[in-house]
């Protein structure tokens, strides 16, 4: 496990007047989310899985879904968080963003001005036996359109499209190539030092890094660094964590871009956009190391910082209903985690 308990402190000192919960992997913040952004640290969250009003739903029951009029101020506003989400990511950093069907191409757009689109995952929604929730109730012939039954969540990872160049360059890559640069190194000397020699050509796996194709192993990393800082033309690199972006999926979960995690069935309290604690665990295990920080910023009564903290991740959640928030302080209290386990504590988003 890393350690990241300076970045947690830091961010902990920039928003203790507005925690209203914590503990030792935790902070719940009670206020406007943006506001909140805009006083973290630069680079100190890893992932963000975050829900946000989807505005197009206009539900009256859910905090701003109804705020603005226009889909272009709706936009404006999401990208106003796309610029701090950038800040506030580590290099390695992924964002996962739900959304609804109709808005997901414009708001991929609007987002991937500032980060980097790697992904648009389909969630959807198959319902329990016997439970067939709205899509009962809902005047099929009116619709006019299929019936959305599906989400979306929409991926991101640090860097954009801009040069030419930098096209398919990963932030790994990027990150690589001007640190090499810098160390006034080439592919072939910084190969050869490393050992590291590719099937085609000379520049070897270096290329192939730089390129983001591949990723280096930690002890190929450490090799690299040591090659390129014994130059003494650039500063200690960044540890390997903060630099190689985290994915770890295997034959045993889900792993295509089609989820299927059954809906959660309605129940006392339940809050309105809740999101399943099993999906919540899978973006989370396959998108942060053990040990990570984990913001979500549209956070509801606290299910993201759950399954964060049950993965040995920290969790910031920031909320601006107090109602909510007191849910989550209950959720997350010391004797919540074993009674979930057992199945008797329900799970809001």
């Amino acid at each position: 496990m890393i350690n990241r308990a300076r970045d947690f402190e830091q961010i902990e000192a920039r928003l203790r007047a507005d925690v209203v919960g914590a503990g030792g992997d935790y902070l719940i913040v009670e206020g406007d989310s943006l506001a909140t952004l805009r006083a973290l640290p630069d680079a100190c969250v890893s992932l963000i899985v975050t829900d946000p009003p989807y505005h197009s739903t206009k539900k009256a029951n859910v905090h701003g879904d109804t705020a603005f009029d226009e889909d272009d101020d709706f936009l404006r506003w999401m990208e106003d968080y796309a610029s701090e989400w950038k800040r506030i990511l580590k290099l390695s950093g992924s964002a996962y963003v739900f959304c609804a069907s109709q808005m997901a191409a414009r708001l991929e757009v609007s987002i991937g001005r500032h980060m980097r689109p790697i992904g648009q995952i389909t969630w959807t929604k198959p319902n329990d036996p016997g439970f067939d929730g709205w899509k009962g109730k809902a005047r099929k012939q009116s619709l006019r359109s299929w019936y959305p039954h599906s989400e979306r969540v929409l991926m991101f990872e640090q860097g954009t499209y801009g040069s030419r160049e930098a096209h398919r360059r990963s932030p790994l890559g990027e990150y690589l190539l001007a640190c090499r640069g810098a160390a006034a190194l080439s592919m072939i000397e910084l190969t050869e030092q490393i050992g590291a020699y590719g099937h085609v050509n000379r520049g070897g796996a270096v290329a192939n890094w730089e390129a983001g194709r591949y990723v280096p192993s930690r002890g190929q990393y450490s090799r690299l660094a040591a090659a390129l800082q014994a130059t003494g033309r650039i500063a200690p690199m960044l540890p390997y964590e903060d630099v190689v972006r985290p994915f770890t999926v295997d034959g045993d979960v889900p792993f295509t871009d089609v989820w299927h995690f059954p809906s959660v069935r309605p129940f006392p309290g339940k809050h309105p956009a809740e999101k399943p604690l099993a999906m919540l665990s899978h973006m989370i295990s396959a998108s942060s190391y053990s040990g990570d920080i984990v913001l979500d910023c549209f956070s509801g009564s606290g299910s993201t910082a759950l399954a964060a903290t049950g993965l040995a991740r920290r969790a910031v959640c920031v909320e601006i209903d107090p109602s909510w928030n007191r849910a989550a302080a209950n959720l997350l209290c010391s004797n919540c985690h074993a009674d979930v386990e057992r199945g008797e504590v329900s799970i809001s988003a």
